[in-house]
């Protein structure tokens, strides 16, 4: 019975089955299991290999890395180098690098600077122009009690708005820029026609919920003024329409745009303000000395950037100044960039607002990386934050 349950059942089907025949049972046991092994074989063999391959992958995969031991020590020696001498020569750079001076010689080194300063490069029409758009050798005591009458201009060659203001007796150059829409200056050509006012002032579009009330403490002058220049028979203003405001003048933003000066910060990441302009003690003696610029502490290496387009006066060296550039710009403005760890531009270049011009360093007298901003104005020294929020 024992054996019998190990036939498969498959074996008692059929006209070859005899029960009484133990050795015929048992051969057609082996014939059913030979059978069995056969088909078997070949999965347990795939088995077998898929099981044995992760193995050989990973054993030939360390031999090779076992292999190239040395270059991969190569690789990593030179990379640890590399960051070694980038950091040296990071801290070399970045480092104070402060020098000892008696008080002639930083008096010496100031007027070389200094002079530099009021050399300068670039000259235009726009020199003798205050910062409220007034031209400085025109005074004008017309009455506004008339009404504005107009002239046509033809521009011709070497004009500009400062000479034809002044040919028609007009003490503002907002005039001919509000009068005439004009977006840049510089851009005058040979042909153009200006509308040319008798009188001084800006032409002003009304806008929803102004009135002549508001407008006068605006511009700060009278109702009558507004009414007679206009020649407007009633107070009552319609949105859109122009006026003409006697006296008034643009706005400085306004007048900026359209002389080209509007600047941006010599940085353009962020940065910490470690001394502003004016009086301060020295950071090496402590002594109160007057500070012509503005610091600005930024990582060595940092790149700078000029404020305005202009043309380099002056790049050079200065015992106090280290590597430092001299920019000069329109309408007598000139800056000055100092501590480089060196400068990019030469004497003579012309350079467009946000070129490069240098880096961020600590040389000259100098207690760490920072930025030493001067601005000039018609050779005059300024502050910083007169055309800047820094």
């Amino acid at each position: 019975m024992e054996i019998i349950s190990f036939l498969d059942a498959r074996a008692y089907e059929g006209s070859d089955y005899e029960p009484a025949s133990f050795d015929k049972m048992l051969e057609k046991q082996r014939v059913i299991q030979r059978s069995l092994r056969k088909k078997s074989l070949p999965s347990v063999r795939t088995a077998q290999k898929i099981s044995s391959e992760p193995y050989e992958i990973i054993k030939v995969f360390s031999s090779s890395v076992y292999g190239l031991r040395w270059f991969f020590a190569v690789v990593a020696a030179v990379a640890l180098a590399s960051l070694l001498l980038f950091r040296v020569y990071s801290y070399i750079i970045s480092r104070p690098q402060p020098a000892v001076f008696t008080s002639e010689d930083l008096s010496a080194e100031s007027y070389i600077v200094d002079s530099a300063m009021k050399q300068l490069f670039v000259e235009d029409g726009y020199s003798e122009v205050s910062d409220d758009g007034t031209i400085a050798d025109v005074t004008v005591s017309l009455p506004f009690s008339r009404a504005v009458e107009y002239s046509e201009y033809v521009v011709a060659s070497g004009d500009n708005i400062t000479n034809i203001s002044r040919k028609y007796g007009l003490s503002n150059i907002s005039t001919l820029i509000s009068v005439n829409n004009i977006e840049n200056v510089r851009k005058l050509w040979v042909g153009q026609k200006l509308k040319i006012p008798s009188m001084d002032g800006i032409a002003y579009k009304v806008g929803s919920g102004d009135t002549l009330a508001s407008l006068s403490a605006k511009y700060g002058i009278s109702v009558e003024d507004i009414l007679d220049v206009n020649e407007l028979t009633s107070d009552i203003l319609y949105p859109g329409s122009v006026l003409f405001i006697p006296g008034g003048k643009l706005d400085s933003e306004s007048l900026k745009k359209s002389l080209g000066e509007l600047w941006i910060k010599p940085l353009a990441c962020s940065y910490r303000v470690t001394s502003q302009f004016g009086y301060r003690a020295d950071p090496f003696t402590g002594v109160r000395s007057y500070h012509t610029g503005i610091d600005l502490a930024v990582s060595a290496g940092t790149p700078i950037r000029a404020c305005m387009g202009g043309t380099v006066s002056t790049a050079g060296w200065s015992n106090i100044y280290g590597n430092y550039v001299i920019i000069s710009h329109s309408n007598g403005y000139q800056t000055l960039y100092a501590h480089m760890t060196k400068y990019t531009v030469t004497k003579g270049e012309k350079v467009n607002q946000g070129q490069n011009i240098g880096y961020v360093g600590s040389t000259g007298y100098s207690t760490g990386p920072h930025l030493h901003f001067s601005v000039y104005k018609n050779s005059q020294l300024v502050s910083p934050s007169t055309i800047l929020k820094l």
